[in-house]
């Protein structure tokens, strides 16, 4: 997943057309076994989250109690129901990015908050480590407005923390989540179904303080 990809976002006029029809994709999570598209049980929420190449970030959700199901898939951008080349091309706008299906009443947003800033490193704009383009930036995408709330104040604690560090500023973006495309089948579950599969994300090994009874 190593590809040399521009630093620049497209415009309408210059991203790639995509299809109305969506991808091909797994009906099952591979891992839990319960529906990608739904329907998710009654109360609970949904997260989405960009941090790099999804394989390994699906993985970090997935193992979290609470967590009802993951899906990868594309976000954020301009071409509908992108496929992986094309996203690959950086013409389509969208951000791997990971969908989060949870219960409240056992992990909550903030929680999720805590395992996205420790889980990546948010201040190297276009890129993830080795991962470089638009497609591996970071991103919150909130479904609502204490969503955005949480997400901010998590941004500012975070911040604070990796000053302290000597770290450098946060270039997160926190948006309004807009579509969300589901990513081809073989990349739903990626690093269960090939274990030995590559994981290019790491995090600044600065602890969020953020979640575990402490208030964003």
């Amino acid at each position: 997943m190593l590809f040399a990809k521009s630093h620049d976002l497209p415009t309408t006029e210059t991203a790639l057309p995509g299809r109305d029809t969506p991808l091909d994709t797994d009906l099952l999570h591979f891992v839990s076994g319960n529906p990608l598209k739904g329907p998710y049980p009654e109360g609970f929420e949904v997260a989405i989250f960009g941090m790099g190449c999804f394989w390994g970030v699906e993985r970090k959700f997935w193992s979290l109690p609470g967590v009802w199901v993951t899906a990868v898939g594309y976000s954020g951008g301009i071409t509908p129901n992108p496929t992986y080349e094309e996203t690959c091309t950086g013409r389509t706008g969208q951000a791997e990015v990971v969908k989060v299906v949870f219960d409240p009443a056992a992990i909550s947003f903030t929680d999720l908050l805590k395992v996205f800033w420790e889980g990546h490193d948010p201040t190297q704009g276009m890129r993830q480590g080795n991962d470089v383009g638009t497609t591996y930036r970071s991103a919150i995408y909130y479904l609502h407005d204490d969503q955005r709330a949480q997400a901010e104040a998590s941004r500012a604690a975070y911040q604070s923390a990796l000053g302290a560090a000597g770290r450098g500023d946060i270039t997160t973006e926190i948006a309004p989540a807009g579509a969300f495309y589901y990513a081809e089948g073989y990349h739903q579950g990626y690093l269960a179904k090939n274990p030995a599969g590559y994981c290019g994300i790491g995090g600044t090994g600065v602890v969020c303080p953020i979640g575990v009874g402490v208030e964003a």
